[in-house]
């Protein structure tokens, strides 16, 4: 625990609901942040500068120039560098705060990998860029009764719901099924402005620190919902789905942090490919998936399946079962990383 400095955190302790015993338990708190991009460096950031005692971030994915204009915690030298985001995010952390405890951890979060990832947390801040990601935080969070915070944002829109296990409605009661691969928009084809990624990693961050300081009085069973272009900022009432509850928060039912519910990987013998099945057979639509990746590149489509080349050298094939091979790489957690990005799922 760093000590608490009572002139650094002034005008935050001056703020009633926190107070000198609310600064004290942020110094004690422990957050995992899962995805430093858009909204985890936004969290990460604000969560350092707030005085948290012990920050964890998980990452799987290095720099890039097109993250600079709404990734806050990076620079032009960290795409230089190429060295990983939870590396260069935890150096630029350490010179914001030096007496936080920050953990750079370079890994893809996965039901194998989440309980080692995962434990020991107070608190989960949602960074990710996918829904598996999202299901196994929830899974673990609904079973080790740990909140967690969910966060999304796309174009100018964002969303964000506070999880307390046992007390409200979990990302299950909510979402009972994952959307299929290609339905929902990611940043890649639909886009995003900065500023609507700010939003969300600064709600999220203050809903962290209301449970981190024991307020959480209001907290949970509302879905915040913005829309900067519309100039649009609404709650949606989840009180109901909470008293319902879900397979997961009621009936103990954790099949995305078991394995039994996930998108299989598998290197193509021979090839530079890795094939990502879904984690259920779904149907594609491959007209609409064709019209949402052209804004990546030139598309080649025909009933069995869409093609498009997202990187230099590197090639997505998605086919109406809904499986996808990712040419040009035989590393896995690559592989998820650009499905993740181009598909969201």
């Amino acid at each position: 625990m760093q000590p608490l400095d009572s002139e650094r955190y002034s005008r935050q302790i001056r703020f009633q609901p926190l107070g000198s015993a609310g600064q004290t338990r942020l110094a004690m708190g422990r957050v995992v942040v899962v995805g430093c991009g858009a909204l985890g460096s936004v969290v990460a950031m604000a969560l350092v500068r707030a005085g948290v005692g012990h920050l964890r971030i998980i990452d799987r994915d290095v720099p890039e120039l097109s993250n600079l204009p709404r990734q806050v915690l990076f620079d032009e030298a960290d795409v230089a560098a190429g060295i990983p985001k939870a590396a260069a995010a935890k150096q630029h952390l350490q010179r914001i705060n030096a007496a936080a405890t920050v953990e750079a951890i370079v890994a893809d979060l996965s039901a194998t990998t989440a309980e080692n990832l995962l434990m020991g947390a107070d608190v989960i801040v949602d960074g990710t860029d996918n829904f598996e990601a999202r299901f196994i935080i929830n899974d673990f969070s609904c079973r080790d009764r740990v909140p967690w915070i969910y966060g999304g944002a796309i174009g100018a829109e964002g969303r964000v719901l506070t999880v307390l296990p046992g007390q409200t409605a979990c990302l299950r009661c909510l979402i009972p099924e994952p959307p299929a691969a290609g339905v929902m928009p990611t940043c890649e084809t639909a886009g995003i402005i900065g500023p609507a990624a700010l939003v969300v990693g600064a709600v999220e961050s203050a809903e962290a620190i209301k449970v981190l300081s024991g307020i959480t009085a209001g907290l949970g069973n509302r879905l915040f919902i913005c829309d900067l272009w519309a100039g649009v900022w609404r709650t949606i009432d989840l009180s109901a789905l909470a008293a319902e509850g879900c397979p997961t928060c009621r009936g103990n039912d954790f099949p995305w942090l078991e394995g039994r519910i996930s998108g299989q990987t598998a290197v193509i013998c021979g090839r530079a490919a890795v094939q990502v099945s879904p984690a259920r057979n779904e149907a594609i639509d491959l007209i609409g998936l064709a019209t949402r990746l052209k804004t990546i590149g030139i598309v080649t489509a025909n009933p069995w399946l869409v093609r498009v080349e997202v990187e230099p050298g590197i090639q997505l094939s998605v086919f109406a079962d809904g499986r996808a091979i990712v040419s040009g790489t035989r590393e896995e957690a690559k592989a998820r990383a650009i499905i993740a990005r181009y598909l969201g799922a």
